[in-house]
C-alpha cells in the first residue's frame, strides 16, 4: 500500500541540518521501537514533508530536503521579544528552576494558542525571550524507512488523535493538554 491521505503511516527517521563548514549534523531521529506514527494528509506533518512522503510504500527508503521556507521558515529578529518579568513569577518570585537562559518556556499568545519559547535573557524587569521554532532559518534533510503503511483501524485512530502527549495539535480538538500544538 502507498502513502496517501488518511493513512496510517509508521517510518523511522534521521532530521539533519547543515552547519556552517557544509556538514550535515543530526538534530533528530527516531529510537528504536519508538518510530514515527502518523495519519497522512491531516495537518499533523509539515505539508512539504507530507507531499515527500506521498506515495512511497512499506519498505521504501527515503531521503529528501526541505527548504527553510517549506519548514519552519526563516529565522527572524523580530521573533525575540521583551516581557516584562512579572509574567514569569509566582508571589513576586521568580522560579528559577524552571526560569533561567536556556529554558524552553511554554506561553500562550493574544488568541490562546500556545507557543513555546527559549528563554535568552533575563533581567531586573524584564525576561528576553526568542518565538522563533529552533530550526527556523534551517534547511532539513531527512533520510528514513517506511515501516508500515495501512488504513488505520477505530482504535488507532482514538489513540493518535486523544492523547495528552504534548506533540500533536489535540488542543484544536479538545485536549488542552498540548505543550507543542
Amino acid at each position: 500500500m502507498k502513502i496517501s491521505e488518511n493513512k496510517l503511516v509508521t517510518a523511522e527517521y534521521k532530521l539533519y541540518v547543515k552547519n556552517s563548514d557544509g556538514t550535515l549534523e543530526l538534530m533528530e531521529e527516531t529510537a528504536i521501537g519508538n518510530p514515527l506514527i502518523y495519519i497522512h494528509g491531516t495537518g499533523t506533518m509539515m505539508p512539504k514533508f507530507e507531499e515527500l512522503m506521498t506515495g512511497k510504500k512499506t519498505d521504501e527508503d527515503f531521503e529528501f530536503s526541505i527548504a527553510c521556507l517549506d519548514a519552519y521558515g526563516e529565522y527572524s529578529d523580530e521573533n525575540v521579544i521583551e516581557l516584562p518579568l512579572n509574567v514569569f513569577t509566582t508571589d513576586g518570585s521568580l522560579d528559577s528552576e524552571r526560569f533561567f537562559e536556556g529554558a524552553i518556556v511554554p506561553l500562550v499568545d493574544s488568541t490562546g494558542q500556545r507557543i513555546n519559547a527559549e528563554v535568552v535573557e533575563i533581567g531586573q524587569n524584564s525576561v528576553t525571550v526568542d518565538l522563533n521554532h529552533p530550526l527556523a532559518g534551517e534547511d532539513l534533510f531527512f533520510t528514513g524507512k517506511i515501516l508500515d503503511v495501512h488504513e488505520p483501524s477505530p482504535a488507532e485512530l482514538q489513540s493518535l488523535t486523544s492523547c495528552n502527549c504534548g506533540s500533536c495539535n489535540c488542543a484544536e480538538n479538545g485536549c488542552g493538554n498540548c505543550g507543542i500544538g
